[in-house]
């Protein structure tokens, strides 16, 4: 597995988070709950993007995130 990209794009208020190459993106399909999944061309969801994220005040620009080993 690829390294996880997580972005976020405060203008656009945006969060996307990649698990494989962001060049295979061939389609998306909206989820209809501010979810957009990013599909392959084989259809394997390869990441996803949730509209509407807004950090608090204050949070500096950092996303907190808790990283789990199963």
């Amino acid at each position: 597995m690829e390294k996880i990209k997580v972005f976020y794009d405060k203008e656009g208020q945006t969060l996307t988070v990649w698990f494989d190459d962001p060049v295979k993106e061939y389609v998306c399909e909206e989820t209809g709950e501010e979810v957009i999944l990013i599909k392959d061309k084989a259809g394997k969801v390869i990441g996803f993007e949730r509209l509407n994220v807004v950090l608090e005040t204050g949070s500096k620009g950092s996303i907190p995130l808790e990283a789990v080993s199963i």
